[in-house]
């Protein structure tokens, strides 16, 4: 039974973390293109086209190297670097004067650590036994 979770976890969260980068991440980001750039905007992010179309990329690649276990120690740094990079600049709770939205991006701020930690055990411990990573090797 233990062998079984721990050949199963580590496939489960490769592929909820790949989803998370997948859909809200990547394919949100260009269906709802211009809401992202004004959002992005208003948190004083520059250069905002080339930003946001490489965290499209990023999200979208990497996520896809998550679930199937495709260099995943790599695509997991790579995704806790720009997660943090996202987290200080988009969800800067210390700066916000109204409760609400405070309170809002500081939740946005703390969910971010949560995968951040997450990303980094797998980028640590590998993708696991039901990977291309561990099929290569």
């Amino acid at each position: 039974m233990i062998d079984r979770v721990e050949a199963l976890c580590p496939l489960a969260g490769r592929i909820i973390l790949g989803l998370y980068f997948i859909v809200p991440g990547g394919l949100m980001k260009i269906v709802n293109y211009q809401g992202t750039a004004d959002y992005m905007a208003a948190h004083g992010m520059f250069m905002i086209p080339f930003f946001l179309v490489l965290t499209i990329i990023i999200q979208l690649g990497a996520g896809a190297a998550l679930i199937a276990g495709y260099k995943a120690q790599i695509a997991a740094f790579l995704l806790a670097g720009l997660t943090l990079v996202i987290s200080l600049v988009m969800h800067d709770f210390w700066d916000v004067a109204d409760a609400l939205q405070r309170g809002h991006e500081t939740q946005n701020f703390v969910k971010n650590l949560g995968i951040i930690a997450g990303l980094l055990v797998l980028s640590g411990l590998g993708a696991g036994r039901f990977s291309v990573d561990q099929r290569k090797g």
